[in-house]
Formats: structure tokens, C-alpha cells, sequence
């Protein structure tokens, strides 16, 4: 009997190049705020097992854990200003997430959109596709590098300069639901949608700029459970979890 290929611990990799990303709300794990060093190696250990499948793996990191630009923009402090100090949140999000990939073996780096020499490297496409396709991980950090983006945005934007395959926002809801979950038990989770009707139904999924742009390049997203051992492996493995997003017209 041919094996269920959802149930096939052996089934064949699908998406060969993927970028995740993941929310600094992620990096806490059950604190308040900060950086939980249980859930980045926890996170670390995720990826490891997608690379050590043959997976090409691109990350981009959000910084809400420490810092919040919008935020701090609502509260009268210059949007520029703001945002810049967002993107330094990322970077530490990254920094951190690098490291504990090193001290699994991992060969790891963190490309900045901002230049900071000392701290990382600063992003090139060309260098970024390149040091993934030769099997480094590498972390995207500090946005697009230009205020009044968000991480989102940054995501779809780095997804498609790599080519990447898939894009998966990893958070701490298992999906995309049709009301908040949190404030209403009787949400429904979607399995899957198209773009434009997340964008008409204004969903909470990732900004509109960031769907605009996965939308025109046919890139598909999936929205899943970080919390779910092994959801990344089997996304990968073309498996469903979460709520996948795609294009109308491509859908077979």
C-alpha cells in the first residue's frame, strides 16, 4: 500500500528555497516582553531540521518583543526616528537568533538593511542568493532598511529577491480566522484564501503593501503555528498547516 504523504515521515522536500518569517512577539516565548533563550533555541532547532533536509532557508525577524516603531511614532516621536530605532530591535532579534544557530553547527548570517559593519553584514541581493544557495542561513534583519515599511513588507520583499519558494509568517496563532480568536470562540479558521479576498476582508494577515507584492509575483503565504513541532519540516514537505494565501488565477 502506497504510504498517505501527509503521514510519510520520508515524503520528498516540495519547497526547496523558503523565507520565514517571524514575529519578535515569537522571540519572547511566554514573557511579557524581551527574548526567551528557550524559545530562540527552540526556534534555532526548527530551522536547523528544514536546512538539514536540503531546504534553502531565509529568515526575516520582527522586533515588536523590544521595540515598537508605529508605537513610539503614535506617541509623538518622529516616524523616521521611530522606525529606526524599530529596526535596531530587529537586529537584536537577529543577532540572537544567529548565534544560537552557530552553537548548533549551522552555518548562519545576519544581513542587515541597515549598514552597521561591526555588528552584521549589509544586505546585496545578489550576495544574499547566493550565500543561500550555497547552504547558509541567513537572517534578515532591520526591515527594508527605509522607515514607514513594515517587517512584513520587508518579508515579501526579501521572499522575492531570493526566490524564494514559499514565504511562511510563523506567529502564535495556527492560522487566519475570520474574527480574532482571542476575543471570539467562535471564529472560523480559514484553510485556505486568496489575496485579494484577505485584502477585501481586511484580515488580519500582514499589511496590504506586503499581499500586494506577493500577490503580483505569485508568491504564495502561509500563515502558521510557531508553536507547532515540526509545522515548518512539513509546510516544506507541501503538507497543510496553517491558512495558505495565493494567487486567484494561479490556483490549480
Amino acid at each position: 500500500m502506497k504510504p498517505d504523504a501527509d503521514n510519510d515521515p520520508m515524503a520528498k522536500i516540495k519547497h526547496k528555497r523558503i523565507l520565514i518569517k517571524l514575529s519578535g512577539e515569537a522571540l519572547q516565548g511566554d514573557n511579557e516582553s524581551g527574548i526567551d533563550p528557550k524559545m530562540i533555541d527552540k526556534l534555532a532547532l526548527e530551522l536547523v531540521a528544514l536546512h538539514n533536509n536540503g531546504v534553502q532557508v531565509g529568515c526575516v525577524v520582527g522586533g515588536g518583543n523590544l521595540m515598537r516603531g508605529a508605537s513610539l511614532a503614535l506617541e509623538g516621536l518622529d516616524r523616521v526616528t521611530a522606525d529606526h530605532m524599530g529596526m535596531l530591535a530587529t537586529v537584536m532579534n537577529a543577532l540572537a537568533l544567529n548565534d544560537q544557530l552557530l552553537q548548533h553547527g549551522a552555518a548562519a548570517a545576519v544581513m542587515s538593511g541597515l549598514e552597521m559593519p561591526k555588528v552584521c553584514e549589509f544586505y546585496t541581493q545578489r550576495d544574499a542568493r547566493r550565500r543561500i544557495a550555497a547552504g547558509e542561513i541567513i537572517i534578515f534583519a532591520a526591515g527594508t532598511g527605509s522607515p514607514y515599511f513594515t517587517t512584513d513588507t520587508g518579508a515579501s520583499l526579501r521572499a522575492i529577491e531570493i526566490q524564494a519558494d514559499l514565504l511562511i509568517k510563523a506567529t502564535k496563532v495556527d492560522g487566519i480566522y475570520d474574527r480574532d480568536p482571542v476575543k471570539d470562540d467562535d471564529a472560523v479558521r480559514y484553510t485556505h484564501l486568496f489575496f485579494d479576498q484577505a485584502i477585501d476582508k481586511r484580515l488580519a494577515v500582514m499589511d496590504v503593501a506586503a499581499m500586494i507584492l506577493c500577490n503580483d509575483n505569485a508568491l504564495d503565504l502561509v500563515v502558521c503555528d510557531i508553536n507547532q513541532p515540526g509545522a515548518l519540516l512539513d509546510l516544506a514537505k507541501g503538507r497543510q498547516v496553517g491558512t495558505r494565501v495565493t494567487r486567484k488565477e494561479v490556483e490549480k
